[in-house]
């Protein structure tokens, strides 16, 4: 669900749609309303809160213009979920802490009034990204996905706890330790994702081994060679997901059906997508 246009404040989360500046998030979201099959996500990435200081208009001028573009995008439903935003201690060259966490406190203030699901970015910033999340919850009764979980067993169950879903793709399952915290994440808190184009399987990741009974999927090829019956190698397309499910079903022991029932409904519950 979550992709992002380069490092354009306004549609960070929003898609890779290959437009410049303030017309990205225009392009994004009439995009998901005219598909009619996607959605947008509103809200800045971690790795990219320093754009708040350096807005031309200044800080409350971004976060109040994106309050206003949740608000709206909502009502039009275009928009599932606030976010991609959070915390990424990996990459403090791209915002230090402070300033990570300075934002992710003042976009969570938005996402109370608007109240719409989370959808949340933790690399290596367990402990303060908890605490942050902990003293909001009462106010954010409609929770929302920790996307792309890469953290440990303990991490996973404090997320889960706190009545968070678990997103899990490629880079969730690349370690041995990764797959032992697969296996322990409970059917009703799983999502699957691609995080497109990103976070692929790959034959050297952990994964490789649980896939024997994937469906194989369409030959990638450089985009220059594309046709309709290839992928474009290095995207890692929407139908590469079904990998992400055979793996999670054979790590736990269970069919491929349950697990993608469970992620389904999951987020039907969650973000709606149309769905009753």
């Amino acid at each position: 669900m979550s992709t992002t246009a380069g490092n354009d404040p306004l549609t960070a989360g929003l898609s890779a749609v290959p437009v410049q500046h303030e017309d990205k998030s225009k392009v994004s979201l009439r995009f998901a309303d005219v598909a009619g099959l996607c959605y947008a996500t509103v809200g800045v990435h971690p790795c990219s809160a320093m754009t708040f200081e350096k807005y031309e208009q200044g800080p409350d001028a971004l976060l109040s213009a994106l309050r206003d573009l949740a608000l709206k995008t909502k009502t039009a439903g275009t928009a599932a979920a606030y976010g991609e935003f959070g915390l990424d201690y990996d990459r403090l060259h791209y915002a230090d802490k402070d300033t990570q966490i300075k934002y992710f406190r003042k976009q969570l203030d938005i996402a109370v009034e608007v109240q719409l699901p989370l959808f949340l970015h933790s690399r290596a910033a367990a402990e303060d990204f908890e605490a942050i999340l902990k003293e909001r919850l009462d106010e954010l009764p409609k929770r929302g996905c920790v996307h792309s979980f890469t953290g440990t067993l303990d991490e996973m169950k404090n997320i889960v706890d706190m009545g968070f879903d678990v997103g899990i793709n490629g880079c969730s399952l690349k370690t041995e330790e990764n797959v032992q915290v697969v296996r322990e994440v409970p059917l009703k808190r799983l999502q699957i994702e691609t995080d497109g184009p990103w976070c692929e399987m790959r034959p050297s990741h952990a994964s490789a081994k649980y896939l024997k009974d994937a469906p194989q999927l369409p030959k990638a090829v450089k985009k220059e060679k594309w046709t309709v019956d290839n992928m474009v190698k290095g995207r890692n397309e929407p139908c590469t997901i079904p990998n992400v499910a055979y793996a999670i079903a054979n790590i736990k022991g269970i069919s491929v059906e349950e697990v993608c029932e469970a992620a389904w409904n999951n987020s039907i519950k969650m973000f709606g997508l149309g769905e009753k």
